[in-house]
């Protein structure tokens, strides 16, 4: 079944794809630069988003794209762009060295050497699933044609495949558990006290017993009253 897509959703994937390529690319040759051409006109019919400039002065074309796919990690090779126009996909045409495939679901960023998967995937093209993707920008409607190839037969027929996963934030949650506050305790259990030798018990543990102070006075209360009735009666007998 073909999958139907908005312009604004497609974007906002591209641009979220693009911002993760950037980072990866910064982070890999410090002192680099990233400039975004995705505008351009003169790289646009390049297949060329962005151009990595090395500090040594080389410079190489890169093109990203986002997908959203949660479950399965298959490339989408675009081999027909618009259909209804005729007009090839980027996959065929691009100058770009590296394709830069971020699964945005699933949090991993592939590099792939472009020239190098393109020579691998197209003598065995026809072993692949064609399908269809329709865009919808305004009124506008296209339709955009790949192939699906699974990661796995990349990376086994191409040398210098890389798999990055992407850097996320580490839940709150996750770090209450880790590093709890001192002093703090949940309400469904007494707070916790440490003891001299770093061992931990409850408040209700660590109280000390006050029922043997508490009944103490009672003892004495119980010891004196035989005593005063032993005088009372002992007066009673004199008398």
């Amino acid at each position: 079944m073909a999958r139907s897509f908005s312009m604004r959703g497609v974007q906002g994937a591209a641009d979220r794809a693009v911002q993760h390529a950037r980072t990866w690319l910064l982070e890999t040759e410090p002192g680099s630069r990233v400039h975004d051409v995705q505008s351009d006109p003169r790289f646009q019919h390049r297949g060329v988003d962005l151009l990595w400039e090395l500090p040594t002065g080389e410079v190489r074309g890169i093109e990203v794209k986002g997908d959203r796919n949660a479950t399965r990690r298959r490339y989408f090779f675009e081999l027909v762009s618009n259909l209804e126009k005729d007009t090839p996909g980027c996959f065929l045409y691009s100058g770009a060295d590296l394709l830069v495939y971020v699964f945005l679901s699933q949090g991993e960023l592939h590099v792939l050497p472009l020239k190098a998967v393109r020579d691998w995937f197209l003598p065995r093209a026809k072993e692949y699933t064609l399908k269809h993707a329709f865009t919808q920008t305004g009124a506008i409607r296209y339709t955009t044609v790949g192939a699906v190839v699974p990661t796995r037969d990349v990376v086994e027929g191409v040398p210098r495949v890389l798999k990055i996963p992407l850097k996320r934030s580490t839940p709150l949650a996750t770090q209450e558990v880790v590093a709890p506050e001192v002093g703090v305790a949940s309400p469904e259990s007494p707070p916790a006290v440490m003891t001299q030798g770093g061992g931990e018990v409850s408040a209700e543990q660590a109280t000390p017993r006050a029922p043997e102070v508490a009944s103490s006075p009672k003892k004495k209360a119980r010891r004196k009253q035989p005593a005063r009735q032993a005088q009372s009666t002992g007066s009673n007998t004199a008398e």
